[in-house]
């Protein structure tokens, strides 16, 4: 599909870039470097000139920092005859950092309040109605989610039925689903987007400050916390809202966000009591994450404030082809990776069962040992994952077509903008 643009210039759309990543993929048996980057080609002439591919590389680098964090710091121990959850951070406290390179949900919640603001003002110019912008981008959203709730729905009947342990299953049930809480806050900021567009980030980090101020500093009820699971996450969405209002676009923006947020975590950690890991932790009693706390939203304002400082640097990376291609296919695969990357950790670990307790992937994590066994299982992960992209990425990216045929529906945009209205850049 191309859009026309008012000065009469053909645009290229998203099934145009689509088109070309299956054209690209299809090309992608080369032997050579000079072979891939000539695949990669057609995805970097098929993608709008006016896009802002730092956007696009946030995104992959939040996904895929999600996915390795969980693949890192998640473990299935096998004990007695059931598995059950665990964490290395609980035997191995000073590998709390790893946490703070792979926890990237905020930045990705950055990404997606810009996204999302900046499409809603691009919808109205357009004159697509609330409703319609809201469906459109919820399918997107929830449509990859039904093939991984009818995986896991049969799945657990028939391991229940075989007489797998229930603890086993619910554990493997809970793991496999855990994702879910993130795309159920995610689209209820996104429904909440036009309400959103010029809520400053300091009104839901107040919130955050009192919530915890009340749970921690005078003992209210714990059941509080969860307040912070809407107004801890809206600090990023805002923050995104600002990006588009073009508020963040000078790098002091950027300097304030990380030094601020590097400072007031530490301070956090250091003087009061919170955890160092930016993640849960299996049997400790004040977790970052679940729900957010002060600390977890100083730390992504601080990791916002680095991502808004490297968007020069990443639109320079990505004029190349290779790279760039690499970046729109993760993109465009996002949600299938994001919900099924825990099945194929899952699905490594049971098929190896038979084999025995395998280092690193059915045996306590509780020393380097298990670490460095658990670094070498990862390509193996990967291999599971990259099974699970190529059976469902159809439920996200949508039916292939042929990347010769062209779309015989042309949108002409016939009224201007309004002129208060500022046209964003397509993301």
């Amino acid at each position: 599909m191309r859009e026309r643009t008012r000065s009469g210039a053909t645009r290229r759309t998203g099934q145009d870039i689509r088109a070309a990543v299956r054209q690209g993929t299809e090309q992608s048996t080369p032997r050579t470097p000079q072979r891939l980057r000539r695949a990669a080609l057609p995805l970097d002439a098929a993608t709008p000139p006016d896009r802002d591919r730092a956007v696009d590389a946030l995104r992959a680098f939040a996904i895929l920092g999600v996915v390795l964090g969980h693949w890192l710091v998640t473990a299935l121990v096998a004990d007695s005859g059931t598995l059950r959850t665990a964490s290395p951070l609980r035997d191995m406290p000073w590998l709390a950092p790893i946490s703070w390179v792979f926890q990237t949900l905020a930045v990705f919640f950055l990404v997606g309040g810009h996204v999302a603001t900046r499409g809603y003002a691009s919808a109205r110019v357009r004159g697509t109605t609330y409703g319609q912008w809201l469906a459109a981008r919820l399918s997107r959203l929830f449509t990859p989610v039904a093939a991984v709730l009818v995986v896991w729905t049969v799945t657990a009947v028939a391991l229940l039925l075989s007489g797998t342990d229930f603890d086993t299953v619910r554990a493997l049930v809970k793991l496999a689903l855990s994702p879910m809480w993130f795309l159920v806050v995610f689209a209820g900021l996104t429904a909440a987007t036009p309400l959103l567009t010029r809520l400053n980030p300091l009104w839901p980090l107040a919130v955050v400050l009192h919530v915890d101020l009340i749970r921690f500093g005078l003992g209210g009820p714990s059941w509080l916390g969860w307040v912070n699971v809407a107004a801890g996450w809206l600090v990023p969405y805002t923050l995104g809202a600002a990006w588009t209002r073009g508020e963040l676009d000078r790098a002091r923006a950027g300097w304030i966000l990380l030094a601020g947020g590097a400072a007031a975590t530490a301070a956090l950690v250091l003087w009061a009591g919170y955890p160092a890991s930016m993640v849960g932790v299996p049997g400790t009693t004040i977790s970052n994450l679940d729900p957010p706390t002060l600390a977890a939203v100083t730390f992504g304002l601080a990791q916002c404030g680095l991502a808004l400082l490297l968007r020069d640097r990443l639109r320079r990376a990505l004029r190349r082809p290779l790279a760039w291609s690499a970046v729109a296919l993760v993109n465009l695969s996002a949600m299938t990776v994001f919900l099924w990357h825990q099945t194929a950790l899952m699905a490594t670990t049971a098929a190896t069962l038979p084999a025995g307790r395998l280092p690193g992937l059915h045996t306590r994590p509780e020393d380097l040992t298990w670490v460095a066994a658990r670094l070498a299982w990862l390509p193996v992960f990967a291999l599971a994952l990259t099974v699970c992209w190529a059976a469902f990425r159809g439920y996200e990216q949508g039916p292939g077509r042929r990347p010769s045929r062209r779309s015989r529906v042309v949108r002409t945009h016939t009224h201007p903008p309004h002129p208060a209205a500022k046209t964003p850049h397509r993301a």
